[in-house]
């Protein structure tokens, strides 16, 4: 999974412009001409938030609430579809293990492939890999050497954005590749995110914003 646990004291990780999170909920954006895009509240009304879990003080954006109505889902999927079509990406790289649920469902709808990115000991064959630190340790992200070619145009997709480690991992590990990241593309965020804001120099691209 990306970074869908959201607590009082997560701090960025990754030497990004990022900062810290207070127990968000999801909420619809309300700028950027996307609010009146009916679409955005239904998808934020389906996205549940339960209170300090796995731990005391997190507020965990449960996603699995969304995929149980299919309406929704369709809304989150095409809206990220739309986005992306005519941008000539040739590649959608999702982050395990929530960026699977949406990664290949865009990738086939704008006629690019689909790169899974792993944890350690995930994938066969030669990988390449990007360690990155997280509060407590490290963490890594592993892709199949030869999943991506220089100069491709790539979108990173996750479920959620909070401290931007993972997202700026990922960038990193197909910039090291030769691809062109186009931007991240996270189903919720920050609501700085909602003005593009940056990582490493990326774009971050969010349909609903967390609210405190």
């Amino acid at each position: 999974m990306g970074e869908e646990d959201i607590s009082n004291d997560s701090k960025s990780s990754c030497g990004c412009e990022d900062g810290t999170v207070e127990a968000p909920a999801a909420a619809a954006p309300k700028e950027n001409g996307r609010a009146a895009d009916p679409r955005l509240q239904a998808i934020s009304d389906a996205i549940r938030v339960v209170p300090h879990f796995p731990k005391p003080g997190i507020m965990f954006n449960d996603i699995t609430a969304l995929l149980l109505r299919p309406a929704a889902f369709k809304d989150a999927v095409d809206m990220f579809v739309e986005r992306y079509r005519g941008m000539r990406i040739a590649a959608v790289a999702g982050i395990e293990a929530r960026g699977f649920i949406f990664g290949p469902a865009i990738a086939l709808a704008i006629g690019a492939k689909f790169i899974p990115l792993r944890k350690p000991k995930k994938l066969p064959g030669e990988v390449i890999s990007e360690t990155y630190i997280l509060e407590y340790g490290t963490d890594c992200l592993e892709m199949h050497v030869g999943a991506t070619e220089p100069g491709e145009r790539v979108v990173v997709v996750d479920d959620l954005v909070a401290t931007g480690g993972t997202l700026c991992a990922a960038i990193k590990l197909l910039e090291r590749a030769g691809a062109d990241v186009v931007e991240c593309a996270c189903l919720i965020g920050l609501p700085k995110y909602k003005n593009f804001y940056k990582l490493n120099g990326k774009p971050v691209y969010i349909l609903v914003e967390s609210r405190k």
